[in-house]
């Protein structure tokens, strides 16, 4: 699976083992990092989680599972399937500050506004902080929800850590005492997949689900402000019985636009924000792609990339004009740095064509225990009545003959 973000003027993916950062403005050459090659964990510490029952029976690889990059893009920090955490600094040139280890394998990755602090989200469902300013320091735990954390974000002052969970929740936490809650936000009926506080609107939050939906809360109060069914856009019109999830919502940096992303359809549905009436989200474009993307981000430019699951390795650039998305230029000078720097790592992202849902395993399965008590009652009852049948039309001629003969006369010596 392919992400990209992009974040003051760097463009960055990660797909498979290998990250790749390309400076939209200045010409310096790509970054490119290869977690096979990085630092390898110390034997005293693959001893200690497997004591811990970490991990013991399975292979860890180097495949990325997250990565972020701070909001002056000066840091970025990944993590891979091997519990590394790596930090990068991008300024005066790409630099590897530390490499630390975590607990367990983690789903998503947030820098505070401060940089000073970074928020790693696990599958067990606990968000551990790291300090940026000591980058050897080991993680501290902050929070836990009982399932899977699919995403961890902060408010723009740094004063809440808002977190996603599998079981629908989405829990508003004070940063600096964790253990008290501000609010729950409840509503969706599937895992949460995604979280945004978008630009311009420091109240908000934006969410994306696995039962189709988007939803906009004043999270501080928990209050859900607006409910988006991306079904309405046409997304499922074949098959209204398809589940699918929302697998990104992100916005511009001038806070006027919002892009949703839904998993495994070819498209991008644009919004711009309003906030004068009751539809908070008003649908604007539409962007019908030849093939799903694996996936969009927003420019510091508010232009929209988006990198499409090909095996020709296309991106595709839209910019706002005249109050549509329209198509950038092939031979525009940033979508050539970016389309030629992605084309030299193709054999990473071949793989990943074609990869099944991520979301996929995610799905609560129902048991309808009645329903299969009732179905098998029937089919005791029937197959009773056939046997009860059955054994009418079986005994029912002998007993007419006996009664037709009489009664049997005695012998009489």
């Amino acid at each position: 699976m392919a992400v990209v973000c992009s974040k003051a003027d760097w463009f960055v993916t990660s797909c498979s083992t290998t990250l790749v950062a390309v400076n939209l403005k200045q010409s310096r050459e790509p970054f490119v990092f290869d977690c096979s090659k990085a630092e390898k964990k110390p034997k005293e510490a693959d001893v200690d989680n497997k004591s811990a029952g970490e991990g013991s029976e399975e292979k860890d690889s180097d495949s990325i599972l997250a990565f972020a990059i701070s909001a002056s893009g000066k840091h970025v920090a990944l993590t891979d399937d091997h519990k590394r955490l790596v930090l990068f600094c991008t300024e005066p040139s790409w630099k590897c500050i530390s490499t630390r280890w975590v607990v367990r394998r983690c789903t998503s990755l947030a820098f505070t506004q401060a940089e000073d602090e970074l928020y790693v989200a696990d599958k067990s469902g606990d968000v551990y902080s790291f300090s940026i300013l000591e980058p050897h320091k080991a993680g501290e735990l902050k929070l836990g929800h009982l399932s899977m954390l699919l995403d961890v974000a902060l408010s723009p002052d740094d004063k809440y850590i808002i977190t996603a969970d599998r079981d629908e929740k989405i829990r508003v936490s004070f940063r600096r005492s964790p253990y008290n809650i501000q609010a729950f936000c409840l509503g969706h009926t599937e895992f949460v997949s995604s979280l945004l506080v978008p630009a311009g609107h420091p109240d908000w939050l934006l969410s994306g689900s696995g039962d189709g939906t988007v939803n906009v809360w004043h999270y501080e109060t928990g209050r859900r402000l607006h409910s988006v069914d991306m079904r309405k856009f046409g997304l499922d019109s074949e098959n209204t019985e398809k589940r699918f999830a929302v697998s990104r919502i992100i916005s511009s940096p001038d806070g006027q636009h919002v892009a949703v992303q839904c998993e495994g359809f070819p498209s991008v549905q644009l919004f711009t924000v309003d906030c004068g009436t009751e539809s908070l989200l008003k649908p604007a474009d539409t962007l019908t792609l030849p093939l799903s993307p694996w996936d969009v981000t927003f420019d510091s430019e508010n232009q929209l990339w988006v990198l499409l699951e090909s095996e020709d390795m296309k991106v595709l650039l839209y910019r706002h004009s005249e109050q549509h998305w329209r198509l950038c230029d092939s031979e525009s000078p940033e979508l050539k740095k970016v389309t030629n720097a992605l084309q030299t790592q193709w054999h990473l992202f071949k793989g990943s064509v074609g990869l099944e849902s991520q979301f996929k395993h995610l799905y609560k399965v129902n048991f309808d225990n009645m329903a299969s008590y009732l179905q098998k009652k029937q089919e005791r009852l029937d197959l009773e009545n056939k046997k009860r049948a059955a054994a009418a039309n079986g005994s029912k001629p002998n007993k007419k003959s006996k009664t037709e003969s009489g009664p049997v006369p005695q012998s009489t010596s």
